[in-house]
């Protein structure tokens, strides 16, 4: 199962995201949709930030994304920060809602 966790503060904004585990509804190898879906939100997110907003603060290892918005951001920046990362929000819960795949999906979106 793919693992979803956001977390966002009182006012909704996303300060990180953690992408994790493997869905692996497909036996054949290549042929995991929901992976692919996850994969292609996370790694948008992930160059959207750097090269829309300049935030370098993602991590990878084998099957697990993190990516942690500085608490120093810049305040002009936010609003592009918010806006990206609440597509991705947006795009995790559209996969999790889909009948098919929502055994394959967990999101968990937080405040904190």
């Amino acid at each position: 199962m793919t693992k979803i966790n956001i977390i966002r503060d009182k006012e909704g904004f996303i300060w990180e995201f953690v992408a994790e585990g493997h869905a692996q509804p497909s036996k054949k190898k290549g042929d995991d949709i929901v992976c692919a879906a996850v994969s292609a939100i996370v790694f948008t997110a992930v160059n959207a930030l750097e090269e829309l907003a300049g935030i370098r603060s993602c991590s990878m290892k084998d099957g697990m994304v993190k990516c942690t918005v500085p608490v120093d951001i810049p305040q002009e920046l936010k609003p592009k920060v918010k806006i990206i990362l609440d597509t991705i929000a947006i795009g995790f819960r559209q996969i999790e809602y889909t009948p098919s795949y929502r055994r394959y999906i967990s999101v968990l979106d937080e405040e904190v």
